[in-house]
């Protein structure tokens, strides 16, 4: 294919074809002709890329930017990263057990956690904000595989907080309640299921088989109401008002096989109006199921709670302009995505609209299978094209225009990423702040991008610049077990521990057991005998534990608590009982407590996991188990 031709194709829509059909950087070249910027020679776009990577690396002892923060996907975990350098700085365990910190292990941990499951399915991690800003307390994440929500405490990056939700399967789209604060945590309910479902009916056709819309309270974490709804909710986001939440539904057909969800061309994106359901649930206009007060929102209800806008088919991403100004709604199967004004959703609920699609302002075609739009603060969309493998930037404002009839070519850049982009997501884009320095495109295929690992392939993370007038990818890496979603944050807007604080909630229930057992924490190494159970009490400083040995009977149950007296910085120590499937973590000023039972006679050592002092691998002790 000739320049000629390539420029040709870029103009009438950048296609991929355009760009696949020439080197990445002829086709960067003519792309910068079809923007409206100067022609890149190759020396100078070469140069562009040179300039973009220096931004990237991060000389060591200098810190990152941003805090990123990656859905662990179906690890259940969260890892946290730091842009631009890409650099994985911890994981953080949610619905997973983690050997490391004894997540999953610790009597702390389990008591979070509640019932056990040993998978999660993490999607969406999301941070709390305060007036549409990012405030750095919380970040919340769902595990779709077991119907829950969890949340982070940032400043100690510690799952302090899991609720499952009930009259529901599969939490999917999770986000926040942008303004005055993050009252709400909205919960999109995926598959559609009997009420009651205890097996008294399967019929998924009938009028009691449906799913909903739930709101948590982001500080009690209990579910503060539902709202049945048609269809399968999928993504979803809140307005800078705090009044309206939209979320994407498919399945509009209630159909229960793949050809029947998708027989309609359209589907919805359903509104919630927030304010009239807090005041039906203050009004005490509701019926209470399985302890939720829950109010219909179903489509042939004319209900004052929902508003169901037709968009084409099988919608996907939900996601809210920096701005505040749209909903953008898109398609997947549908070329499209649909811009919705949010300025018109009062005059909706209000019935001064003649229909819900005049709440459309525009409908821009960007390419085959769009995902997820994220957003510059400079009025610039990017969508991911799945199909396409590609990233789209569109300006939202000549997507407006030229749905009134104008002719513009809205489309700025497309730029193939690596390969079937699902989630995108560009620094500070949900909040106000959205500064358009980078996007980081997850896509699910790595193929042949990295060394062959067997028939499991990693999937990849791409860090794009798109600072300038053009995009330009800068990184790309491995990523295991489907990170689905991520977020980023300043660095300055998290305000980190360096030790714990001995009043911190987070151990309490620990702390108030050995004050009930007569125990001081900070000082004491104690042995309580209570028939078959036996609490082990002691402090850990580098290099020793405060107790060296202890005995106890077969069969009986041990429950070990230590306190990390140290006061420096990044002295944690832990603790392995061999052959016991005991571990757990104890940073500085930190409790920890495990149980577990002594099942075998004999002698059984225990020793600090961290790595604390030169004397470390002598930081040990010993259980002796006397035979029953």
């Amino acid at each position: 294919m000739s320049d000629k031709q390539n420029e040709k194709e870029v103009k009438g829509g950048l296609s991929r074809r355009g760009f696949l059909g020439a080197s990445a950087v002829t086709g960067a070249a003519v792309a910068a002709t079809a923007f409206g910027g100067a022609v890149m020679s190759r020396e100078t776009w070469a140069a562009a890329v040179k300039e973009a990577k220096n931004k990237v690396h991060v000389a060591p002892g200098e810190l990152d930017e941003y805090y990123g923060f990656w859905s662990g996907g179906h690890q259940g975990e969260v890892r946290v990263l730091g842009i631009p350098s890409m650099r994985e700085l911890m994981r953080i365990p949610v619905f997973n057990t983690d050997p490391a910190t004894g997540w999953g292990i610790t009597n702390e941990s389990r008591s979070i956690m509640g019932e056990y499951y040993p998978n999660g399915d993490c999607h969406h991690p999301h941070i709390s904000m305060t007036d549409g800003r990012y405030d750095g307390k919380y970040l919340f994440i769902n595990d779709k595989a077991n119907t829950r929500v969890a949340r982070i405490r940032l400043d100690i990056m510690k799952t302090d907080k899991i609720t499952s939700i009930p009259n529901v399967q599969a939490i999917h789209g999770l986000r926040l309640q942008k303004v005055p604060h993050t009252k709400y945590v909205f919960c999109n309910g995926e598959f559609f299921i009997p009420h009651p479902n205890d097996g008294s009916s399967f019929d998924l056709q009938a009028d009691n088989s449906f799913t909903c819309f739930s709101a948590v309270d982001a500080e009690t974490m209990k579910v503060a109401w539902q709202v049945i709804v048609d269809g399968n909710l999928d993504n979803t986001d809140a307005d800078y008002t705090g009044r309206f939440a939209a979320s994407t539904c498919y399945n509009s057909e209630r159909a229960l096989d793949l050809g029947g969800t998708m027989r309609n061309e359209r589907d919805w994106v359903v509104v919630f109006d927030v304010h009239a359901i807090d005041k039906a649930i203050k009004d005490k206009k509701y019926v209470m199921m399985d302890g939720v007060p829950v109010v219909d929102g179903r489509k042939a209800k004319n209900s004052p709670f929902t508003r169901y806008i037709p968009v084409p088919k099988n919608p996907h991403g939900c996601n809210t302009s920096p701005d505040g100004k749209y909903f953008i709604a898109n398609g997947k199967l549908s070329p499209t995505c649909t811009v919705i004004a949010i300025d018109k959703l009062p005059d909706l609920f209000a019935g001064k609209l003649k229909d819900e699609r005049d709440t459309v302002v525009a409908e821009p075609e960007l390419g085959l299978g769009p995902l997820h739009t994220t957003f510059d603060g400079r009025g610039n969309a990017y969508t991911t094209l799945f199909i396409d493998s590609q990233l789209c930037k569109w300006n939202i404002d000549e997507a407006i225009r030229a749905y009134k009839g104008e002719k513009v070519n809205y489309i700025k850049q497309k730029l193939d990423v690596h390969y079937q982009p699902g989630h995108n997501h560009a620094s500070l884009t949900e909040s106000r702040d959205a500064d358009g320095k980078w996007v980081v495109v997850l896509s699910k295929f790595s193929k042949d991008r990295f060394l062959p690992v067997g028939p499991l392939h990693p999937e990849n993370d791409q860090l794009i610049d798109i600072s300038g007038d053009v995009m330009k990818i800068v990184h790309d890496g491995p990523t295991f077990a489907e990170p689905h979603d991520c977020i980023m944050c300043r660095r300055d807007q998290i305000k980190t521990k360096k030790i714990w604080d001995r009043k911190d909630p987070f151990f309490a229930d620990t702390v108030a057991r050995a004050k009930k057992d007569g125990v001081n924490l900070e000082t004491d190494n104690k042995i309580i005998r209570d028939g078959k159970k036996v609490r082990v009490y002691m402090t850990s400083m580098a290099p020793s534990f405060g107790i060296t040995d202890f005995t106890v009977k077969q069969g009986d149950e041990v429950t070990v608590t230590i306190t990390n007296i140290d006061q420096i910085e990044d002295v944690s120590h832990g603790f392995v009982m061999v052959n016991h499937g005991v571990s757990m973590e104890i940073s500085p000023q930190q409790t920890s407590s495990v149980t577990f039972t002594a099942d075998k006679p004999g002698v059984f050592w225990y020793y600090c996991s961290w790595f604390c002092h030169a004397l470390h691998m002598e930081m040990m002790g010993r259980m002796m188990v006397e035979k029953a």
